[in-house]
């Protein structure tokens, strides 16, 4: 009685549960080629990595190399879906997607999309996959069954991250106008656009199905909180630098930014109106994009070893350094 006594203020606030995520494993993959967004299959283990002009595949639980998906230029996303046994890849310089068969990882299709597909999500109410293309400032929806061409939708800004609640509402962030775009993904119209002021630059998006909250990791170092069926924003908390990922727990009633700076800020949603930072994990420098494992609530991220540099010039004012070869690692973390 004396235990249950104490333990009542902490149930009836809400209060976070010590959570101690920290490394489980590392692994040094190697290969050739940056990455951007990492996908999981988690019923078949497998961790999509995208590398430039591939996909790297990954056993999700050795870390060992598991097949390749080739010929995707500028891949940036790999969305699944699982009950049609299908893939589709985002391949930003072709403006196409690549449709697998996920068993054997082989191309069955090439449908044309819209300028600069750059995020990729399959919403499941509609069955169909949509493009977010960065160039095109809009949305390509591709009958997932078929690879046909749907239509698409006009988003006017940059979209980054998208997402969906399987009930009849996506959601997507604009980079360039620091809002969150729903829109119906059967009808293929815009309902809504909110604003997520103070937060700016948005980039990962994740959501909480069941409570009905949205997570958007911003660049000013900054989550915002939003109710994804008024745009309210609830709750803005302190990231780190470099956001590119944001993931959302359900069974540890968390979320995560995967920040560039080198850590992860994990936020605990102590109720659908209260949340607190309850940890900055050290990763490392680069490791900006992630995934979450809902099987397992282990958090997947990769970075690499750079050298310094090259000087800019007219073509690229700010050119990227390039890969120390052999260095590309995947870090696995999780709770103790």
């Amino acid at each position: 009685m004396l235990i249950a006594a104490a333990l009542a203020p902490l149930l009836l606030t809400g209060a976070a549960p010590k959570t101690g995520y920290h490394l489980l494993n590392r692994y040094q993959l190697g290969g050739e080629g940056f990455w951007d967004y990492l996908t999981i299959d988690s019923a078949a283990r497998r961790l999509y990595i995208t590398r430039g002009t591939h996909v790297m595949v990954v056993d999700a639980d050795t870390g060992k190399p598991a097949g390749d998906i080739t010929g995707t230029p500028g891949v940036h996303g790999v969305a699944l879906a699982p009950e049609l046994g299908r893939g589709f890849t985002s391949n930003g310089r072709e403006n196409t997607v690549t449709i697998f068969d996920l068993k054997t990882l082989q191309e069955t299709g090439r449908p044309k999309v819209g300028d600069g597909p750059d995020a990729i999500a399959y919403d499941a109410a509609s069955n169909r996959v949509f493009t977010f293309n960065g160039r095109g400032h809009d949305s390509t929806a591709l009958e997932a069954a078929t690879g046909a061409v749907a239509g698409t939708i006009p988003l006017g800004g940059k979209p980054e991250f998208a997402v969906s609640d399987e009930k009849g509402r996506m959601y997507v962030n604009l980079e360039d106008k620091s809002e969150v775009v729903e829109f119906d993904p059967q009808k293929l119209a815009v309902l809504h656009r909110w604003p997520l002021a103070p937060c700016e630059e948005p980039t990962g998006l994740a959501i909480d199905k069941q409570h009905r909250r949205l997570f958007v990791g911003c660049h000013n170092k900054l989550m915002a909180v939003m109710n994804a069926d008024n745009g309210k924003v609830i709750a803005t908390l302190p990231i780190g630098a470099g956001v590119d990922g944001t993931a959302f727990d359900e069974g540890a009633q968390s979320a995560f930014s995967s920040n560039g700076s080198g850590s992860i800020t994990v936020v605990h949603e102590d109720s659908p109106d209260k949340y607190t930072v309850v940890q900055n994990v050290e990763t490392a420098r680069g490791a900006r994009t992630m995934t979450l494992d809902p099987k397992t609530h282990t958090l997947y991220t990769v970075t690499a070893q750079f050298g310094p540099p090259p000087a800019p010039s007219a073509e690229q004012p700010r050119p990227r350094p390039a890969m120390v070869p052999g260095s590309f690692e995947l870090l696995v973390f999780g709770a103790k």
